[in-house]
């Protein structure tokens, strides 16, 4: 997503929370007053967001000053700060809570995506995201995995074909599933990459006879089913673990050999991190 796209979500997000004014500030603080503000970490854990708190400040008054001290990825503690806000005290104001709502969450979900990341070092496997996001906010919320260290699935229903179970059921099979998506693409014009969910080892044979796929995902597959399933696929196509995979096993199944492993749990289960944006006197 570009800027200008960002430009629009935060414009949005500025318009839901200052409406006609933000009448607390107004009402108490004279309008040429400046000062400064300083992002005071109260947590422990990865730093996202600052770049998208940078969109948020100028959005709301293009005069606004930031001194960055920890960029995006930086590992920070209790007691840090991140940046310092200089300028005019009501366009401060205004944008706190804005900042503060896409900062925390994003932190917290570069955090957590961290916390799996680390279980693979050393092995080849990657770790997803997927669309259980906040509606309206995927976008941020899929840049903060990718501060996190992990990897970004597909963005919507529009950027890849991913051919899940109720898809199959309505298609009529497997085999009419594929060949309808091929149909389709050809007659649109569109070369899109198609991921197919197998729900058993059976499946797993059935996608192999038919072919035409880029990737194979081993939804609830128990170790045991995904070791064998690996055997069977023998490196012919992307392989991606999924469904209830936690910190606790995502490392057994990395190590069964699959590429990919998407974990909903990054965007939708996850704890912000606390901080909070503090005047300077």
């Amino acid at each position: 997503m570009n800027s200008k796209d960002l430009s629009e979500l935060i414009k949005l997000a500025i318009t839901e929370d200052i409406g006609d004014g933000d009448h607390s500030s107004i009402s108490c603080i004279p309008e040429k007053t400046s000062g400064q503000a300083h992002l005071l970490i109260k947590d422990q854990g990865i730093l996202a967001g600052t770049k998208v708190a940078m969109l948020v400040f100028h959005q709301i008054d293009p005069a606004l000053e930031l001194e960055v001290f920890f960029e995006d990825g930086a590992n920070i503690k209790n007691g840090d700060i991140a940046f310092i806000v200089s300028g005019k005290v009501l366009s401060i104001l205004q944008s706190e809570r804005l900042v503060l709502n896409f900062m925390q969450r994003m932190s917290g979900i570069a955090t957590t995506t961290n916390k799996y990341v680390r279980k693979l070092e050393g092995l080849k496997t990657k770790v997803l995201d997927t669309r259980k996001t906040t509606p309206g906010l995927r976008v941020f919320e899929k840049m903060a995995v990718k501060t996190g260290g992990g990897e970004n699935h597909r963005m919507g229903l529009f950027d890849m074909i991913m051919l899940k179970d109720n898809h199959i059921e309505f298609a009529g099979g497997i085999r009419k599933a594929i060949n309808s998506t091929h149909i389709y693409l050809e007659s649109i014009g569109k070369n899109l990459r198609i991921e197919i969910e197998a729900r058993n080892l059976s499946e797993i044979k059935e996608i192999l006879e038919t072919g035409r796929i880029n990737r194979i995902m081993l939804d609830n597959f128990t170790l045991n089913d995904t070791h064998k399933a690996i055997e069977l696929i023998n490196g012919k196509y992307e392989t991606e673990s999924s469904g209830g995979i936690t910190l606790e096993t995502i490392r057994d199944y990395a190590e069964c050999g699959v590429d990919y492993i998407s974990v909903g749990a990054l965007t939708h289960r996850i704890h912000s991190l606390d901080m909070s944006l503090k005047a300077i006197n």
